[in-house]
C-alpha cells in the first residue's frame, strides 16, 4: 500500500452527488481481469466517507468470486452510483485499499443502505418485500471492498454522460 505522502488525491465529488451517495442509491460495482475481460456485480450496500475519499462496497462473496478477483489482481474497480426513479448516476473510478470480510460494525451500514433502497424503489413501483429479497446476504457472505476514487464521471443520461466532474481528473483509463 502507498504511504500516505504518494497516495493519489481523491477525486472531487460535487456536493450534490455525493449526497446522493450517502444516502444510499443502486451500486454496481466493475472490473476488468489481467485479460482484460470484463465483470460486474450488483453492491448489497455501501458507506462513503462524509467527504466521499474512501468509499467502500459490500459484494457478496458467493455471486462475487470474479469480480472479487479481478480487484485483487488489478487493484483496479469502477462503481456506479444510480438513483433509480431519476436516473441520476456518477460513475466513480479507483484504486483498492483493502478487501476484508464484513463485520459486524458494518451492520449500520448495510441496514442504512437497505433502508434508503427500500424507500428508493417505492419511487418507481416496488414494495419493501421486494427490496428486501434483493439485499438479503447474511454477513459472512459479504466482502468489504474499500477504494479510493480517483476519476468522477457524470452518467446521467443526456448530453453529459461521461462528462468528467469538476474536480475529477482524468487520467486516460
Amino acid at each position: 500500500m502507498a504511504s500516505p505522502r504518494t497516495r493519489p488525491e481523491p477525486a472531487s465529488i460535487p456536493p450534490q452527488m455525493l449526497a446522493l451517495m450517502v444516502k444510499g442509491v443502486s451500486v454496481i460495482v466493475s472490473a476488468a481481469g489481467l485479460d482484460l475481460h470484463p465483470s460486474l456485480m450488483r453492491a448489497m450496500g455501501s458507506a462513503v466517507a462524509p467527504d466521499g475519499s474512501c468509499i467502500t462496497v459490500y459484494l457478496s462473496r458467493s455471486q462475487s468470486v470474479q469480480l472479487l478477483q479481478d480487484i485483487s489482481s488489478t487493484r483496479r474497480l469502477a462503481v456506479v452510483f444510480t438513483q433509480p426513479h431519476s436516473h441520476r448516476a456518477l460513475q466513480l473510478k479507483g484504486t483498492l485499499l483493502e478487501i476484508r470480510p464484513a463485520e459486524p460494525s458494518d451492520l449500520q451500514a448495510l441496514d442504512h443502505y437497505r433502508a434508503s433502497m427500500v424507500q428508493e424503489l417505492s419511487l418507481i413501483g416496488y414494495g419493501p418485500e421486494y427490496a428486501h429479497a434483493m439485499f438479503r446476504c447474511a454477513i459472512e457472505d459479504l466482502a468489504a471492498v474499500r477504494f479510493t476514487p480517483l476519476q468522477a464521471f457524470d452518467q446521467t443520461p443526456g448530453p453529459h454522460a461521461g462528462t468528467a466532474l469538476s474536480g475529477a481528473r482524468s487520467t486516460g483509463s
